[in-house]
């Protein structure tokens, strides 16, 4: 019986830490199109059941958030909220409202150890006929409805 020579141990190699952070944000990424993928799977594909999009995208968000505790939520912009939850409560949400309605690309806070970023979401022509009356002119405003994302720092 013949034995080899135990392999070294090989060194894990130091990673910058731009790859961590790619990794971190890839593995968020993987969770964002798993979870949206499952959801439009059960919510699309049953017969009878029509489901709007915003309340497919809040399932995933609330998925989203049980795996990785980063939290989404949508506030109305520029347009009628179509839910109660939608309408913009805390001074965070004011606040991104008025600025992504005057044109910001991006409004954010840190705030007890989270960052808070709000951005735009640009309403389609299906979207804009029902937050603005059914075949009703939009104008020449582009409408919009604003997502915030919410990263817990530690």
């Amino acid at each position: 019986m013949s034995f080899l020579p135990a392999a070294e141990p090989r060194a894990k190699p130091v990673e910058s830490p731009a790859v961590v952070a790619a990794r971190e944000r890839a593995a968020l990424t993987h969770v964002i199109y798993a979870t949206t993928m499952e959801m439009l799977h059960r919510h699309y594909f049953r017969r009878g059941q029509a489901v709007l999009p915003a309340r497919a995208m809040e399932d995933v968000s609330a998925e989203v958030a049980e795996q990785t505790k980063v939290e989404g939520s949508w506030i109305a912009v520029n347009t009628k909220a179509m839910s109660v939850h939608h309408e913009p409560k805390t001074d965070f949400e004011k606040q991104a409202a008025v600025a992504l309605a005057a044109g910001s690309e991006r409004f954010e806070a840190v705030d007890k150890d989270v960052l808070r970023i709000a951005r735009p979401i640009a309403l389609g022509e299906g979207c804009v006929n029902c937050h603005t009356g059914m075949f009703r002119s939009p104008g020449s405003t582009p409408r919009m409805a604003g997502l915030i994302v919410a990263v817990p720092l530690k």
